[in-house]
């Protein structure tokens, strides 16, 4: 006897990604083919359905992959979307029934910017969330009252699931069946679909992308000039020499400028200049490391690692392309 239907509803809103929707579909679909085998009679089974406002602003199952079921979603899912400004802000139909479900006992989860619409809603405010890397800056600006982690591939906050970038809802998906299923049969699943169980961090995927439309010219300055070769050899009193200004205003004025201390800022161009040499030329780590402006080999490892998530010859392995 076959155990019971766990409803995952993913939510066709404006701009959403197919590929998402019907990739968690098909990931679901191999997770229940793992939980069929007679050893297991009795595992729960994956219904998986669509959900979308009609005309009349009521939000409607469209599919059902077990439609002789009945009963409600036991999680509900925000795929991404390809065109993020467009799913900032839904419907008032779609915010209505996701603050319904949830104060029911429903779970939410979110891929990307799906986390957007949910922050809109005020259903994360003093929660912990991550999303895309590129989009984390701009949803915490946006919702000051939620604490983002864009370092993050998936958090699980309870009864709020949200994941990273874009291709993250493989890793949505596979949390999903770890809580619903079990981890024998997520790790079965992952196996078979020939992906990463076990990716806890986006880092090594994000670049660096400075602010440089804050309106401060001298602070603008300094940061031209450290694109230049001046990175390598930038020392605090050289960039407020640069930027005609006393140490103590330089410090103020650039954090106001670029969310950054000086120091922190430079490690950031530095390990982003890093990065393209360990992807593009042959040059050993140390060489790398000498380059970029770090006398001390060991000084640009944990500098390195602890920006980017992995080491620098691990980095390389999985990205360099010179040796190829």
């Amino acid at each position: 006897m076959s155990g019971r239907c766990l409803e995952i509803g993913l939510l066709l809103y404006p701009s959403v990604q197919l590929a998402a929707v019907y990739g968690l579909g098909d990931l679901f679909a191999v997770a229940n083919r793992m939980a069929a085998s007679p050893e297991r009679e009795g595992l729960g089974r994956l219904r998986v359905s669509h959900w979308q406002a009609d005309d009349d602003g009521q939000v409607r199952r469209v599919f059902d992959s077990q439609p002789q079921a009945d009963g409600a979603p036991q999680v509900v899912v925000l795929p991404p979307c390809l065109d993020a400004a467009a799913g900032y802000v839904l419907h008032s139909a779609y915010r209505d029934w996701l603050a319904r479900l949830h104060g029911s006992g429903v779970t939410l989860a979110s891929v990307c910017a799906g986390a957007f619409p949910l922050a809109a809603a005020g259903l994360l405010d003093g929660r912990t969330v991550t999303t895309h890397w590129a989009l984390a800056g701009e949803l915490a600006q946006r919702y000051p009252k939620v604490r983002v982690l864009p370092e993050r591939m998936v958090v699980d906050d309870g009864d709020l699931v949200t994941a990273g970038g874009l291709m993250a809802w493989t890793d949505l998906g596979l949390a999903l069946v770890t809580r619903l299923l079990g981890p024998t049969i997520a790790a079965e699943t992952a196996r078979y679909l020939v992906v990463d169980l076990n990716r806890e961090s986006q880092r090594q995927f994000s670049s660096f992308v400075p602010s440089f439309d804050h309106g401060d010219a001298a602070v603008l300055n300094v940061q031209h000039w450290l694109q230049g070769q001046a990175m390598a050899d930038a020392s605090l009193s050289g960039m407020a020499e640069r930027a005609g200004l006393g140490e103590r205003t330089f410090l103020r004025r650039f954090r106001a400028a670029t969310g950054l201390k000086p120091t922190e800022y430079c490690q950031q161009v530095r390990v982003t200049r890093a990065r393209e040499l360990l992807e593009f030329t042959r040059q050993s780590i140390d060489q790398v490391a000498w380059q970029v402006g770090y006398r001390d080999a060991g000084a640009f490892r944990k500098v390195f690692t602890r920006l980017v998530g992995v080491a620098p010859g691990d980095y390389r392995r999985r990205f360099g392309s010179a040796a190829r």
